[in-house]
């Protein structure tokens, strides 16, 4: 291709109008490489223009870096100021979500952030670890159960929180709640949980299970501890000590623990946010034996930049060994943050090595 064909192959292409304009909107969509500098930008770039002809167009700065080109200085900083300015943007958005009366548009929070559309959903997610939609659903939950929490009537609850119907938010319920709106008000007052504590070599279990399923295996020093603790849990669910048959389920997740190799398939009752039940699904996903990073995790579902969220989100876990937080451990790999101490997730870890070595 002659220079003067490479020339018109870059104006006529529309990516080049917004290198041209540094559109900020364009940002997130491509970079662009110049072939005879070795450097990429981002589109809005306040860098000097290069040549169309020395142009080349990649769809990340991944596939550019793998290309053999590297970010300039400018590139460097750059990528430091629109990371606080999406911050930023993406902190008025949460306002502007939490505020409204129903979920805004995208293309509207889009607008009022002036980024397109899929840039600004992509900008949210790396952020926040969820869509515009999800981070909406998320906080319409949360108003709802601290409504209910502090003895507002149901229907109060669902039209402070947003839901502008009862059909709607009944239907969403039982995913928001756990139970029937009725039975959260009441702290779970109409819901049966059947428990036993038991000894294993890790100090004091306790497992609880709903109708749902297994909805807490808790570990400590302090049997009594722990049975406060599900009280706190579950404040008016009418607690029941074991019989014999609940027992053997006690003693299976003991096995598991003493014996990794043997499995553990339990049905779970799974409670948390939109975001915590994506990252305890994706610890899940971590063979035994094997380790992942809060990055990792926070990459694996499509949030890279919530580190600090995954992070919290494990320490939310009630589910010891089934979610298997202890397998997350620093970039480094080194062990830390666990809910029931660095040393058991120590030995839970070493087990596993030695079941699967």
């Amino acid at each position: 291709m002659t220079t003067h064909s490479k020339n018109i192959a870059t104006e006529n292409d529309p990516r080049w109008a917004a290198v041209v304009a540094r559109d900020p909107r364009a940002d997130g969509q491509f970079v662009y490489a110049v072939k005879t500098t070795g450097i990429y930008c981002r589109p809005s770039s306040l860098a000097r223009l290069p040549k169309p002809q020395n142009v080349e167009f990649f769809d990340t700065a991944e596939q550019a870096q793998a290309a053999g080109y590297r970010p300039s200085k400018r590139a460097a900083k750059d990528q430091s100021d629109v990371a606080a300015q999406h911050a930023t943007t993406v902190a008025a958005a949460c306002r502007h979500i939490e505020s409204a009366e129903t979920l805004p548009a995208l293309n509207e929070l889009a607008d009022a952030a002036g980024l397109s559309s899929f840039h600004f959903h992509r900008v949210f997610k790396a952020i926040t670890g969820l869509t515009p939609k999800g981070y909406a659903t998320a906080h319409r939950s949360r108003k709802v159960r601290e409504r209910l929490a502090d003895g507002g009537t149901v229907t109060d609850a669902l039209y402070d929180a947003g839901f502008n119907s009862n059909s709607r938010f009944y239907e969403a319920a039982d995913q928001v709640l756990g139970m029937k709106p009725g039975d959260y008000r009441a702290a779970g007052q109409n819901n049966d949980i059947r428990f036993a504590v038991g000894q294993c070599s890790l100090g004091a279990i306790l497992v609880a299970q709903s109708e749902r399923g297994v909805c807490a295996i808790l570990l400590g020093d302090d049997p009594h501890q722990l049975v406060c603790d599900l009280q706190d849990k579950f404040r008016r669910a009418n607690l029941i000590g074991a019989d014999h048959e609940f027992e053997q389920l006690i003693a299976k997740v003991v096995g598991f623990i003493e014996a990794p190799a043997l499995g553990l398939d339990l049905p779970l009752d799974v409670r948390g946010t939109a975001f915590q039940e994506r990252v305890w699904q994706a610890l899940r996903e971590i063979p035994a034996g094997s380790t992942a990073s809060y990055a990792d995790i926070a990459q694996r579902i499509g949030a890279p930049k919530a580190v600090r969220a995954v992070a919290q989100a494990c320490g939310a876990n009630s589910l010891a060994v089934a979610i298997p937080c202890h397998r997350v451990v620093r970039s480094d790999g080194n062990l830390s943050g666990y809910r029931w101490g660095v040393e058991r997730k120590r030995q839970l870890l070493e087990r596993e090595n030695a079941a699967e070595s």
